[in-house]
């Protein structure tokens, strides 16, 4: 019975002990329980990747259990194959970024973000009638012809009549004889290199077509495209005023240049206008260019290729989106950073975006930044259907034709038949 007693005594006092022990190790369970969360998100804007950086620092500083990484991918790059490229690896980033056309291809497997506050806040995020909200918009962005105020003032010409092809022939014949007096190299800084600018002619440019002069909603010549076809009048006046920009382009630059030669070259005053969008912004104002050729004020006037066009075309021009299989809750949390105004403030005020939320109280010293405002509230905006092409086109079959025209392989006549042709081979491709 003693035995027993003993033997009773030392089970107690092993349980005390061990539960002791336990006691003593639970912080190390609820360390292990509050390891910090690592968020990849890729960023396909490169002008801005400084500026992202410091987003996710912010984010990262304001809380202390999760850690933001971007991933910055160059210009020229094709996103979607580099996202791909992840996926088939087993090494998807949490946080990715789609264009309207990339996400057809995570059907399934981006997270629904209808419940997120930010969603009331803007028409811009982008819905997918079967899985809900699936894209965070961070910009505005604006595809229009950006010009030299200064330049076109000394020269006596109002933007605001550029709303015809006939004004711009007028106007850059007057520039292109007063090229030494205003110190321009060309009148416009256009650039048809296809390898790596393919974008350029092939969506942004070629998406004008689709879209300059028209209502939000109207498909019209994008319902076209689709059906392997182009509209003559529409495309004749199109393959017109893209002769001129060939005429009166920078030789150098026509064909074989660089985005920075382009941008940087506009920056510098050598180009009264220059083939992009408000993208360009921030880089042209960070530039040494830019401040030695007495910071300009900047405008954006209308691919008025037919009379009348008077919009511009602007669209958030990519999504971010929320991976099911990433960590899910901490993404949200750093897209509700974004939209907060901590977020908001270094998105508008250091990336120069246009914010894409109606309660923003930002505005950016961007140069593009009130010049988009502007056509907003004059509802003189026209939508970026282009998103919607064909994957490849652009690379494939559009932008090579824009090159050969400006090579001088066509004239505008064969210009529209090899586009015809490219987009008619592109649709049969089912």
């Amino acid at each position: 019975m003693k035995k027993m007693k003993a033997i009773s005594i030392l089970l107690v006092s092993m349980l005390v002990i061990c539960s002791c022990g336990a006691s003593d190790s639970q912080p190390e369970t609820e360390t292990e329980e509050s390891t910090v969360t690592t968020v990849r998100v890729i960023n396909s804007k490169a002008e801005v990747s400084s500026q992202m950086e410091d987003l996710a620092t912010a984010f990262n500083n304001s809380q202390d259990s999760i850690v933001v990484e971007i991933e910055t991918i160059q210009s020229g790059v094709d996103i979607q194959s580099t996202i791909k490229g992840y996926y088939l690896a087993d090494n998807m980033p949490d946080i990715i970024s789609c264009e309207s056309s990339g996400f057809e291809k995570w059907e399934g497997l981006l997270v629904d973000l209808s419940d997120q506050a930010w969603v009331s806040d803007t028409d811009a995020a982008y819905t997918d009638s079967t899985y809900g909200v699936l894209g965070f918009p961070f910009a505005t962005e604006a595809i229009g012809f950006a010009y030299n105020a200064d330049i076109l003032s000394k020269a006596g010409i109002d933007p605001t009549s550029l709303t015809s092809p006939s004004a711009y022939k007028e106007a850059f014949e007057i520039l292109d004889s007063k090229k030494d007096e205003l110190g321009l190299t060309a009148v416009v800084g256009y650039c048809a290199e296809d390898q790596v600018l393919y974008w350029s002619t092939g969506n942004h440019i070629f998406g004008t077509y689709i879209d300059a002069g028209l209502d939000r909603s109207d498909t019209t010549y994008f319902d076209l495209i689709e059906q392997g076809e182009l509209d003559d009048t529409r495309i004749t006046a199109f393959s017109e005023f893209i002769g001129m920009l060939n005429q009166y382009s920078d030789p150098a630059l026509l064909t074989t240049g660089t985005y920075d030669d382009q941008v940087l070259g506009f920056a510098s005053g050598k180009y009264a206008f220059v083939t992009q969008g408000s993208w360009i912004g921030s880089t042209i104002t960070a530039s040494e260019e830019y401040q030695n050729a007495g910071s300009f004020s900047i405008g954006m006037a209308p691919y008025a290729f037919q009379d009348g066009i008077d919009t511009i075309q602007t669209n958030a021009p990519s999504w971010w989106a929320v991976v099911k299989e990433g960590n899910t809750e901490a993404a949200k949390e750093f897209l509700n950073f974004c939209y907060s105004d901590a977020g908001q403030q270094i998105l508008v005020e250091e990336a120069g975006f246009v914010s894409p939320f109606k309660s923003c109280k930002y505005v950016a010293s961007d140069p593009f930044a009130q010049v988009v405002t502007d056509y907003v509230a004059d509802s003189k905006t026209s939508s970026w259907h282009w998103m919607g092409l064909k994957e490849g086109i652009a690379q494939n079959n559009i932008a090579p034709c824009f090159k050969a025209y400006a090579e001088g392989t066509y004239d505008s006549a064969g210009f529209v038949s090899a586009l015809k042709k490219a987009i008619a081979e592109a649709y049969s491709e089912q």
